[in-house]
């Protein structure tokens, strides 16, 4: 009888790698499954976060640049590229078109340095004809300043000039004299130059060291 209930060591070993074997199958398949899963959402990431950076930042192609002032003219043509578009589209932001007008930004001094709000700058010279024009400040986000007297923009009708027709503008966060333009409250802001109803060529083949105002940083005592 104790023969009949004995199992054979052989037949027990192989009973015990038959039960096994569908445990280790369904593991692996499990890992192969966590895999793909880890895979997909690694790189649903990477490209969420490469188009998000891509529509964050400046726009990537066509930018022309004259001293501080950057402009782009293809964004108000049929020639804009696909990624400035998407940007458009998430600022909301509505372009001058080819036959309206030119905008330009300035994001630096002169000398390569950020726009600071806790400098005064004085922008000098002449602007390209046009019929008429704005000068505008943002802060780093886009935004205008508001309040009774945050005086953040000036046009071609309100600026007054030199005999020689050069103009000079202070940008500062104190009230300066002649034409004065209020700094955002964030540390970096930008400027604006909108030039609407020009004769300019929109090939931009006319901008040349001076053509444009300079941006020149004179105090930073806050």
């Amino acid at each position: 009888m104790r023969g009949i209930l004995s199992l054979d060591p052989a037949r027990k070993g192989r009973h015990e790698r038959r039960r096994f074997r569908p445990v280790a199958g369904k593991w692996k398949s499990a890992l192969n499954v966590f895999l793909i899963v880890y895979a997909v959402i690694v790189g649903a990431a990477a490209g969420l976060y490469s188009a998000f950076w891509m529509v964050e930042g400046e726009y990537p192609f066509g930018r022309r640049q004259a001293q501080a002032w950057n402009a782009w003219p293809q964004l108000g043509s049929r020639e804009i590229d696909p990624y400035a578009r998407a940007m458009l589209a998430r600022s909301g932001d509505i372009p001058l078109g080819a036959g309206e007008g030119l905008s330009f930004h300035a994001f630096v001094d002169d000398e390569g340095r950020p726009l600071d709000n806790a400098c005064t700058y004085v922008l000098e010279g002449v602007t390209p004809p046009a019929r008429y024009w704005t000068l505008t400040l943002y802060d780093a986000r886009g935004r205008v300043r508001t309040g009774p007297t945050a005086r953040s923009s000036l046009t071609s009708a309100q600026i007054l000039r030199d005999e020689s027709g050069q103009m000079k503008i202070t940008l500062s966060a104190r009230p300066q004299p002649g034409n004065w333009l209020i700094v955002p409250e964030t540390d970096r802001f930008q400027i604006a130059l909108r030039l609407y109803d020009t004769p300019v060529s929109g090939t931009l083949s006319w901008l040349t060291p001076g053509s444009l105002p300079t941006i020149i940083r004179e105090d930073c005592s806050g």
